[in-house]
């Protein structure tokens, strides 16, 4: 398998930075995460050479064209990924979710690997929790230790690390993509995806049930949601469309929309977008519901009123920072006062607008606090490496070997 890009570029006189997380597609929140890690790179550094660790590297390289070079890390000899690591001037970790039980070690093993060839380390506004395995907690409260900076997107993360047991200052910003940049989404691609233009439109996201539903019936959960479906379409007058976040979802708006009492009026977004061009697409909607944190964080950005479904505690998290409802759990039992929420939402949001748009300008500047903080690390570090840029001689240490 080749590692060299499908849109090559001259070698860059920058400092080489390697970004690590949860690419290749599988996610669209993940992916505008990356767009925006990109971008923060590329402006604070235009010589930067960005190579992109990537489980999907064929899809890193059609979708991201500011990467310079990407790197498969799944599936590939672990030696082939270990070969790219020394000639990193940093790694960059993240951001998104990416620091929980089963997922948490096979990252920071490529990080503590870094480290231990003398490779500066930078954590992106990371996600963690929940962490109840032993391996993954004492990954994270070993590895994180010896990070040159940890910054991490909402308070629970912090919260987490630190009853993991990691004894070291934790810097508090905000989701990296709220830092994206709406792309067109035309009325030409409405048609195409069988969406009115002169109807009024409700955005829903729905997914597995999740930790916050996870002894409600898979059927009755469809329910409650083709419930909530049909509330908007007959309060509102509206076609409800459901978009897909992952690839999972698109089965699960499947089985709410067989549940609903009028599925006529629901449509699932089917097309390959881009982060850009689905927060183009919330430009179109008077109303969204869901839960994915992207879907919301990309409905907040666009001014559009939003109420959250929870299945995480990152949901809860941004639903407080944005002042939005946030219901304690899912259940058919709690159907009234779901549907009574959306009510109150649609009702109030025009006297709230103004407030929402100010916590979004505030969460936005706290999302580009960390591109700060990574532009800071990068000009300590300069062109070249650590330990040559402190002269002949110098030490740089060595962390402790994270087990395979």
């Amino acid at each position: 398998m080749t590692t060299a890009p499908s849109h090559p570029h001259s070698a860059r006189p920058g400092p080489r930075i390697g970004v690590l997380g949860s690419y290749g597609g599988f996610n669209i929140g993940d992916e505008a995460i990356l767009t925006c890690v990109l971008a923060c790179l590329r402006a604070h550094r235009p010589d930067a050479h960005l190579v992109v660790l990537s489980r999907n590297a064929e899809h890193t390289r059609s979708h991201h064209p500011d990467a310079d070079e990407v790197v498969p890390w799944e599936g590939v000899s672990r030696n082939h990924v270990l070969d790219v690591l020394p000639g990193l001037d940093l790694l960059v970790l993240g951001g998104g979710g990416i620091l929980y039980d089963g997922e948490a070690r096979r990252y920071l093993r490529l990080v503590r690997a870094a480290q231990t060839r003398g490779v500066p380390t930078f954590a992106y506004a990371v996600g963690a929790g929940p962490l109840t395995d032993a391996e993954d907690r004492d990954a994270v409260r070993t590895v994180l230790a010896d990070m040159d900076d940890v910054v991490v997107r909402d308070e629970e993360s912090r919260l987490v690390l630190e009853e993991v047991g990691l004894e070291r200052e934790v810097t508090v910003t905000a989701d990296p993509a709220l830092l994206l940049r709406p792309e067109p989404f035309t009325e030409a691609m409405m048609r195409d995806e069988g969406i009115r233009t002169d109807a009024r439109l409700v955005g829903m996201s729905v997914r597995e049930p999740g930790r916050a539903a996870e002894k409600l019936d898979e059927g009755d959960y469809h329910a409650l949601l083709a419930d909530v479906a049909d509330f908007l379409v007959r309060r509102l007058d509206a076609h409800v469309v459901f978009l897909p976040m992952e690839r999972h979802d698109v089965r699960h708006a499947h089985a709410v929309l067989s549940h609903m009492t009028a599925p006529d009026m629901g449509r699932i977004l089917h097309g390959d977008y881009s982060p850009g061009q689905i927060l183009g697409f919330m430009r179109h909607l008077d109303l969204a519901v869901g839960m994915r944190l992207h879907f919301v964080i990309f409905a907040a950005l666009t001014g559009v009123p939003v109420l959250p479904l929870p299945y995480s505690g990152k949901v809860f998290d941004f639903a407080r920072r944005l002042g939005a409802p946030a219901l304690v759990g899912v259940a058919r039992e709690q159907a009234g006062l779901l549907l009574a929420e959306v009510d109150r939402l649609w009702d109030e949001y025009p006297q709230r607008r103004e407030d929402l748009l100010g916590r979004i300008r505030e969460l936005s500047a706290a999302a580009r606090e960390t591109c700060v903080r990574c532009g800071s690390l990068l000009d300590e570090i300069g062109g070249g490496k650590v330990a040559e840029a402190a002269g002949p001689g110098a030490y740089v240490s060595e962390p402790r070997p994270l087990h395979a």
